[in-house]
C-alpha cells in the first residue's frame, strides 16, 4: 500500500543507478504513455458508444458497464496520468506539494477502489439475473443499480480518508512541505497495521471471493437450467435454433470474460502482497533493485492493465457493440466531409 506510492523530489534521472534500477524505470517510462494514450480514448470511446443506447444492453447493466469504463477512466487519468506520469516527470511542480500530493494519492486509492467494487456490483448483478429469476424483476432496474452505485461510492470515499494521515511530508524547502512518504508513526501503529491489511483485503481478496462465489453459483445454475431446457424441447427440436439460450450463453460470455481478466490481472499484485508481507522482505528502503521493489511495480502496471482492457472485451464479444462503436469512430470525420461538402457548394 505504501511503498509503491511515495512522492519524493529524488525521482529526477536514474542515470547513476545500477542496471536492475535502470531496467524496471526505463519499462516503467516506455509503459505508463502507452497505456494513458490507449486507456483514456478507449473509456471515453466506451461511455460515448453505451450512452447512445443502441448496443442492445439492457438499461440496468448499461448503467453498470458506463459507470465501470467510467471508474476505469478514473483509474487512467489520476492513477497513470498524474501519478505515474506527470507526478514522475515533474518533480517540482505544485503536484509534488505535500497537501496535493496526499489527495493525488487519496485519489488514486478511491479510483482503484471504485474500479474494484463496480466490477463486484456487475457481477452480482448477473448473478441474480441469470440464477434468480423471481427476484431479479426487484433488483435487475435502473433504481437499485443507480443506487448501489452511489452506496459504493460513498463507502469508498469513506473508507479512504485514513490514506490523509498515512503519508506525511518528504522534506520541506523555502518553509514550503514538499513530496509524501509514508508516515512511520502511523505504520508502525497498530491501527495501521489493521488498516494496511483491511487496505488490501477490501480492494482486492474480498472482491476476489465474492466474484469467484458468484460466478460459481452461476455456472451451476447455467449447466442445471441448460439440461432442463435441453429435455423440455425434445430430440425433435434438438436443432433448432434457442434465443433465450443463445441470448444467456452471451451474457454469460461478457461475464465471465470481464470477472475473468480482473482475476488475472490483479492476481500478480495480490501475491506480491501476501509474499512480500509474510516473508518480510517489503522493507526494501528505496532499493529498486530488490526483487520486492520489482515484484511490487510489476504487480501494479498488470492491474493498472485492467482498467484498460474492458472495451477490447466489449468489442470481442459483443457484435452491436461493434457497429456502434464504428458509427462513434466514423462520427468525426463525417462531420468533417459535411463541411467540407457544404462549402465545396456554389453560392
Amino acid at each position: 500500500m505504501y511503498e509503491s506510492k511515495t512522492f519524493s523530489l529524488d525521482r529526477i534521472h536514474p542515470l547513476s543507478q545500477k542496471m536492475g534500477q535502470l531496467t524496471i524505470l526505463l519499462i516503467k517510462e516506455i509503459y505508463y504513455p502507452i497505456l494513458a494514450v490507449v486507456g483514456v480514448p478507449a473509456n471515453l470511446m466506451t461511455i460515448v458508444t453505451l450512452t447512445r443506447g443502441n448496443c442492445g444492453l439492457s438499461k440496468c447493466i448499461s448503467i453498470y458497464i458506463v459507470t465501470m469504463a467510467t471508474g476505469d477512466l478514473l483509474v487512467m487519468i489520476i492513477n497513470v496520468m498524474m501519478f505515474q506520469i506527470f507526478s514522475y516527470h515533474f518533480p517540482h511542480s505544485f503536484l509534488s506539494h505535500t497537501p496535493v500530493c496526499k489527495f493525488i494519492l487519496y485519489l488514486t486509492a478511491v479510483s482503484l477502489d471504485l474500479s474494484v467494487w463496480f466490477t463486484v456490483s456487475f457481477t452480482f448483478d448477473r448473478f441474480i439475473i441469470i440464477c434468480y429469476q423471481t427476484f431479479k424483476t426487484k433488483y435487475c432496474t435502473e433504481r437499485t443499480a443507480a443506487l448501489v452505485i452511489t452506496m459504493f461510492s460513498i463507502l469508498t470515499f469513506i473508507k479512504n480518508i485514513p490514506v490523509f494521515i498515512a503519508f506525511e511530508s518528504d522534506q520541506i524547502i523555502n518553509k514550503l512541505w514538499w513530496g509524501c512518504r509514508a508516515n512511520l508513526v502511523f505504520v508502525s501503529s497498530p491501527f495501521g497495521a489493521v488498516y494496511k491489511w483491511f487496505y488490501s483485503i477490501w480492494r482486492v481478496w474480498l472482491p476476489f471471493t465474492l466474484i469467484v462465489l458468484f460466478n460459481s453459483l452461476t455456472i451451476r445454475r447455467v449447466l442445471v437450467a441448460s439440461r432442463a431446457r435441453r429435455r423440455l424441447r425434445g430430440h425433435s427440436s434438438e436443432n433448432q435454433s434457442d434465443s433465450e439460450m443463445e441470448n444467456r450463453r452471451k451474457s454469460i460470455i461478457l461475464l465471465f470474460t470481464i470477472s475473468g481478466s480482473f482475476i488475472l490481472f490483479w492476481l500478480t499484485e495480490n501475491v506480491s502482497f501476501v509474499t512480500t508481507r509474510l516473508s518480510n522482505t517489503n522493507n526494501y528502503r528505496g532499493d529498486r533493485t530488490a526483487s520486492a521493489y520489482i515484484a511490487t511495480e510489476t504487480g501494479a502496471m498488470i492491474k493498472l492493465l485492467n482498467s484498460c482492457i474492458n472495451t477490447f472485451i466489449y468489442a470481442a464479444t459483443q457484435r452491436k457493440f461493434r457497429e456502434e462503436l464504428k458509427k462513434v469512430l466514423k462520427c468525426p470525420w463525417t462531420l468533417i466531409e459535411g463541411l467540407f461538402k457544404n462549402k465545396a457548394k456554389p453560392i
